[in-house]
């Protein structure tokens, strides 16, 4: 059994202002977005500058806090949120849903693709290189805050969660997801887009790999207290992840029939 390392989730206090490691876990992966971002405009071309993979991130920004709180919101606890309303910008509490942030980032690239006369596909390719690094700087952000742990484990690197309650070593399913849905998934984009593709399969690989890489971790993730199995000894983030899987699917297919993309200037 491995000890857990007990991290204050505050890495800076300075008055009443409260600095978590939580928060500047986004602000570490939007950071790692943008140097990603500007080596493949740098060294695939796209038509993309500068100045859009910036408003890009922007509207990333938003989509990903807004689109991640209310889908955990509306997904995981509605009766709670609509009973406390003001909880719902306690983001620094935790409760962020990655589905709820892809539909939000989603919303986002439909509406800086309308900006720039390109389709949402287009800017999916582009985009989704970018993301994995920043979901395992979340999933790191879940495991300081002791959060989101897994089920009980007998395997040598269980790890005894203090906010479990139960004195029971556990999967450490933060850094499986971290492993999993942040490098493992970078790796695969990342050698993925290195050539030109028909335009929608890099986003496919995108969809299939998290849905798959998510939908496999969540059988060691302990479900949440509130939902418990939701189907057939299903959880909440397996059933959101089947979707994202047969999309993906789909998806790739389609996009094969289609012509690679010639570099816009």
């Amino acid at each position: 059994m491995l000890t857990y390392p007990h991290i204050d989730p505050i890495a800076l206090q300075i008055g009443p202002l409260a600095i978590h490691w939580y928060g500047l876990m986004y602000l570490a992966g939007f950071a790692l977005a943008w140097l990603l971002g500007r080596w493949r405009i740098n060294h695939h071309p796209c038509g993309l500058t500068l100045n859009d993979l910036e408003d890009l991130i922007f509207y990333g920004v938003l989509g990903v806090v807004l689109g991640g709180r209310l889908g955990y919101v509306l997904f995981y606890q509605p009766t709670l949120y609509l009973a406390h309303p003001l909880m719902i910008f306690q983001v620094w509490d935790g409760g962020m849903s990655f589905h709820g942030g892809l539909i939000g980032v989603v919303i986002a690239m439909l509406y800086f693709g309308h900006q720039r006369q390109r389709t949402l596909l287009e800017v999916g390719d582009f985009a989704a290189p970018l993301i994995p690094l920043g979901l395992a700087a979340g999933r790191l952000g879940n495991f300081i805050n002791g959060e989101l742990w897994g089920r009980p484990t007998s395997l040598p690197w269980g790890m005894v969660f203090p906010g479990a309650h139960d004195n029971i070593p556990r999967h450490p399913s933060q850094l499986y997801e971290m492993g999993l849905e942040g490098f493992a998934l970078f790796a695969i984009l990342w050698w993925f887009a290195r050539k030109p593709r028909p335009i929608g399969q890099i986003s496919a690989v995108f969809l299939m790999g998290y849905g798959t890489f998510r939908f496999l971790v969540e059988f060691t993730r302990e479900p949440d207290y509130f939902l418990g199995f939701i189907f057939d000894g299903l959880t909440m983030g397996q059933l959101l992840s089947i979707p994202m899987i047969i999309i993906g699917v789909w998806l790739f297919f389609w996009a094969a029939k289609r012509p690679s993309p010639e570099a816009k200037h």
